[in-house]
């Protein structure tokens, strides 16, 4: 009865509008059309499937995950063990650690874009001062630097959401385990791999596993700072679905794609329980 309410919530707000969607999928509807509705069958998937387009956004979204997991999970390790520690203005570092998490990523994108200007920004300034000159890249005009400047920003605003939970997790580990580690004449780095990082192994895979779905989902920063260019070299599967379905009116397409994008998330994810399976307390 307690949970009732939330998942009314969740058969209105998730479940009915993508079993609608997989209905849409099925038919050529548009989004603003007096046309007669049909019934296409699986032509809006081959369409989908056939599309060099959608698997250059996949590739790219692949590209940005294999990425983003696993440097955003070990710079959010070592920010949660620096603000674990006894240092003075702790608890100052943790605000300045998780400030970036709670900015909203349109606001964000402005103030990157400014940074990342080739001609007036501060990161261009900055690398040609240290380098005379040499590195300066043009960022988001960039087929090169583009993908690397979207990465970064993603880094910088997501690391300190996983900070939190990861210093939730080591907060949990019992202080009689690295003093049982030390008697027995355990350096830092030892009790970091055989005490730390076995206690952590739930928490580390449930960050891995929602970086991983959070990764796939990438669309405000690219929608805000490049929407997919230049050349389709930040184009991703998200960015696509909405340009398919509101901009160019083929809902029917974008519900295609939603449905194929939902089935390769979630293997990925089955997959990836697979091979990182929690341990039971």
């Amino acid at each position: 009865m307690f949970s009732l309410p939330g998942l009314i919530l969740l058969g209105l707000f998730l479940i009915l509008p993508f079993v609608f969607a997989i209905y849409l999928s099925f038919t050529n509807q548009k989004l603003a059309s007096p046309l007669p509705v049909r019934w296409v069958g699986f032509d809006n998937y081959h369409r989908v499937l056939t599309d060099g387009d959608f698997w250059r956004a996949f590739a790219n979204n692949l590209l940005f995950a294999a990425v983003v997991v696993p440097v955003q999970t070990g710079l959010a390790l070592w920010m949660a063990i620096l603000v674990n520690k006894r240092i003075r203005a702790a608890k100052v570092f943790r605000a300045i650690f998780f400030l970036p998490v709670v900015v909203v990523m349109t606001v964000a994108a402005v103030i990157w874009f400014l940074l990342l200007d080739p001609n007036r920004g501060l990161v261009n300034g900055f690398l040609g001062a240290i380098t005379f000159g040499a590195v300066e890249p043009g960022w988001l005009q960039s087929t090169l630097w583009a993908m690397p400047a979207i990465i970064i920003i993603s880094i910088w605003q997501g690391a300190g959401f996983q900070m939190i939970i990861l210093l939730a997790g080591l907060q949990d580990i019992p202080q009689e385990l690295y003093e049982a580690a030390s008697i027995d004449g355990a350096t830092k780095r030892q009790q970091f791999f055989y005490v730390t990082l076995p206690q952590l192994r739930n928490t580390l895979i449930f960050v891995i596993t929602i970086t991983m779905i959070l990764a796939f989902r990438l669309f405000d920063q690219v929608w805000a700072l490049t929407r997919g260019g230049p050349l389709n070299s930040t184009d991703t599967v998200m960015v696509q679905l909405v340009d398919t379905g509101f901009e160019r009116k083929q809902i029917a397409v974008a519900s295609a794609i939603a449905v194929i994008f939902f089935v390769v998330v979630l293997s990925l994810t089955l997959i990836q329980r697979i091979f990182l399976k929690e341990e039971r307390s």
